[in-house]
């Protein structure tokens, strides 16, 4: 019994000891092509050795390639453990959907500025800040000059004196000066003359400015205030260089804003500027929208789409498929069996998560989506998709040369 034993572990041990020498003898009868660097398939060496990284060059057998520098081949558990995706490209349209960004302005239309027509002291100002609301015919501010005080002695002269043509030029004349017909009119019927004078609001709104203060002296060239009616804005939008074409008069257009999450506004492209803006190298677009509730505000941030039409009959591909590499586009092709190969092509119009391919792909050809490792780190992500590209061979040359 116990030579049964001895024979049976002897032969299990010469077992055990053969293994290694056949798998060395298998690996030995593969053809290696060249070493390559785990973290850089483009570093190659024809001899063992270390990356600059530091880790040791992994070996690159014949029976690991095909015929097809761009294609590869990968076992089917590893393409498992890779979690990768395949999807079809398939003839459809795409809308040209313009995602883009804003701010909500003052509609310029709606916006009034204050100027006196010749120089003097403000008194009596009314409206103490920006902000503040005041309605058409309302008090702003009373105004002192010299000027006008001598302006009315001149026309209530002249009506005491009965010269009609001499009243009727002293009339102009204050209109000239700013000052309105009701105050003439009254001044026509009470011959008496104000030291100062009124100035009125010429519209409802909200004061957006308002550089004087109480008592300041001012010159006919200053800006004396601003008033803003907010029931309609402005909302300017930036669209990228490569989108211009895409956006024309009438577009539909949604907007929403983070301060309002769910609601939405929708509006149309009512006027799109004529030059770029040299920094951003952006096309402003300006969109109109009611604001009776004034839930819009002046310089608030809002997310914008525009709707610029559809492109029928097109292949598409999901955006995620497609690698971009400096100037470079391609899709990586399942060729099936575990086989896959890097494809040149070039790429369309963007929209949502779609992709125009213009060329270099078919309509039912397989393009991988990706592997969720590949969205984990940018480094694995280029890695991945730079062993399924051959690199050139004058870069190879000269990387193995000595």
């Amino acid at each position: 019994m116990k030579k049964v034993i001895y024979l049976l572990a002897g032969a299990v041990a010469a077992q055990c000891l053969m293994l290694p020498v056949v798998i060395a003898a298998e690996e030995s009868e593969k053809e290696v092509l060249y070493w390559v660097a785990p973290m850089d398939p483009n570093y190659r060496r024809d001899e063992p050795g270390q990356s600059p990284m530091g880790m040791d060059l992994v070996p690159v057998y014949a029976d690991e390639t095909t015929g097809d520098g761009d294609t590869i081949s990968i076992s089917p558990e590893v393409v498992q453990n890779l979690g990768v995706r395949t999807t079809k490209a398939e003839m459809s349209r795409l809308w040209r959907g313009i995602d883009t960004v804003g701010y909500v302005d003052f509609d310029e239309s709606k916006l009034s500025h204050i100027h006196l027509r010749t120089e003097g002291w403000i008194e009596n100002l009314v409206v103490r800040s920006e902000g503040e609301r005041v309605k058409k015919g309302e008090r702003l501010f009373d105004f002192y000059s010299p000027q006008l005080v001598n302006a009315q002695e001149e026309f209530v002269q002249a009506l005491s004196a009965g010269n009609k043509g001499l009243s009727a030029a002293s009339g102009e004349r204050l209109l000239a000066l700013g000052i309105s017909t009701d105050q003439i009119e009254k001044l026509r019927k009470t011959r008496k003359i104000s030291q100062n004078i009124s100035v009125y609001a010429p519209q409802d709104g909200v004061v957006s400015s308002l550089p004087v203060r109480e008592g300041m002296f001012v010159k006919s060239s200053m800006k004396v205030m601003s008033l803003a009616d907010l029931s309609s804005v402005w909302l300017l939008a930036e669209v990228f260089e490569r989108q211009v074409d895409w956006v024309s008069l009438g577009d539909t257009a949604q907007v929403t804003l983070s301060y309002l999450p769910g609601q939405t506004w929708e509006g149309q492209v009512e006027y799109i500027y004529p030059s770029l803006d040299p920094k951003t190298r952006t096309l402003k677009v300006r969109l109109r929208f009611d604001n009776p509730e004034e839930a819009l505000k002046p310089n608030m941030y809002a997310n914008v789409k525009i709707f610029g039409g559809a492109k029928n009959n097109i292949l598409v591909i999901p955006l995620e498929a497609l690698i971009r590499s400096g100037r470079n586009e391609r899709v990586i092709i399942a060729l099936g069996e575990g086989r896959f190969a890097a494809r040149a092509v070039k790429a369309g119009i963007e929209s949502g998560e779609w992709v125009e391919i213009v060329s270099g792909l078919k309509a039912g050809e397989e393009v991988v989506v990706s592997g969720q490792f590949l969205l984990d780190s940018e480094a694995s992500s280029k890695a991945s998709f730079g062993r399924m590209s051959q690199p050139d061979e004058t870069e190879t040359e000269m990387e193995m040369a000595p």
